[in-house]
């Protein structure tokens, strides 16, 4: 027997000693945090908007497509981010849950299925860059070792159940508070669909004061309301809007366009229409497939409704953002477009058939 075995064995007998219980294991940071997303919405997870240095030791990061930096609560929400964004797996890292430092994913060592309580999962994953250090974890507390790719595997087998599990809690316990405390403690001008994501959501409630002073808890409870509650239900209200399911999925950059309905665009044809998440993708697709096109829908920015883009006017360049960054702002009304114009910095106002591809592409610059 080798010396470093001799040392794993006495290492794994001395803390299996101890008997420790799942309970003393604690996810959060006992160390700075490394935050990888920018603005002050970087200390909450983009997808359900848990706060990262409380999770922190089950928490990923990876880059999309045009390599903005996202960083994760779990291996769940990095999952159903890149199942809508196809994020690139080399992208990818994990803070290693002995040394809090960020390690490869690729590379990790994780422990699967531990008594410790998993974060958006009933099955807990927790990263190790050596192996030694995950073969310690799950002596303590269960569970076994296994590579990235299997617990990517088991995360993504679980997503339904987990999302089931999590929504069933939310309904019965999280809305109602959140409700509760936005209707107690809050301006009730808070328009949920003014945030592309819901930490930019929680970053503004807690900077700009919106509501009295929450703690976590609570301003995740009030976060979880606007955004999976109100944003949609004010929308219910409006009639003449856009309807979109939730498997539609835009055709340019991949998102689920149901998350995103103040931006909802159409292209229909005589047997089939696609979804786009602003008039910007919807543009990029127009060019390429202008035949047999019948009906092109945008959301009008003030009234919500669905407009025939083809007889509506755009604002280009404008201090107004949608899901894809820079966008293209529809509305049915001229006089509006000016306004809008005049009131978010516009460059100029455009009828449809006057945008052009070449400026539509400067919009991603």
């Amino acid at each position: 027997m080798t010396i470093i075995k001799i040392f794993i064995l006495i290492t794994l007998l001395i803390f299996s000693s101890l008997n420790l219980n799942a309970k003393n294991f604690s996810k959060v940071a006992s160390k700075e945090t490394i935050l990888v997303q920018k603005g002050h919405e970087k200390h909450w997870c983009p997808v359900c908007g848990m706060n990262i240095k409380m999770f922190y030791k089950t928490s990923h990061t990876a880059k999309l497509k045009n390599s903005t930096p996202r960083q994760y609560c779990s291996m769940r929400c990095l999952v159903m981010d890149k199942e809508e964004y196809g994020i690139d797996s080399s992208s990818i890292k994990v803070i290693d849950a002995s040394s809090e430092k960020l390690i490869e994913a690729s590379s990790a060592y994780y422990v699967l299925g531990s008594k410790v309580k998993g974060t958006m999962s009933k099955t807990s994953k927790f990263a190790f860059a050596q192996e030694v250090d995950a073969k310690i974890f799950a002596k303590k507390y269960k569970g076994k070792v296994v590579s990235f790719e299997e617990a990517m595997k088991s995360a993504k087998a679980s997503l339904l159940s987990d999302t089931e599990a999590i929504k069933k809690k939310k309904v019965k316990k999280i809305y109602p508070m959140g409700k509760k405390i936005f209707e107690k403690k809050c301006s009730q001008d808070i328009d949920a669909t003014n945030y592309i994501e819901i930490n930019e959501l929680k970053a503004d409630i807690q900077n700009s004061k919106l509501c009295k002073p929450l703690k976590e808890e609570q301003l995740q409870a009030l976060a979880l309301y606007l955004w999976e509650v109100k944003r949609f239900g004010d929308l219910d209200d409006v009639k003449g809007k856009i309807h979109v399911t939730h498997d539609e999925k835009c055709p340019i950059c991949g998102m689920f366009v149901y998350k995103y309905p103040k931006w909802a665009a159409q292209i229909f044809y005589a047997d089939m229409h696609y979804s786009f998440d602003g008039v910007k993708d919807l543009m990029k697709y127009y060019f390429e497939h202008k035949d047999g096109i019948s009906k092109i829908l945008v959301t009008d920015y003030y009234s919500q409704k669905a407009i025939e883009a083809r007889d509506s006017y755009f604002v280009l360049g404008s201090d107004v953002y949608g899901p894809m960054g820079d966008e293209l702002i529809p509305f049915e009304k001229l006089s509006d477009a000016k306004t809008f114009n005049m009131d978010h910095k516009g460059v100029k106002v455009l009828r449809f058939d006057a945008i052009s591809e070449d400026e539509v592409r400067k919009l991603d610059e």
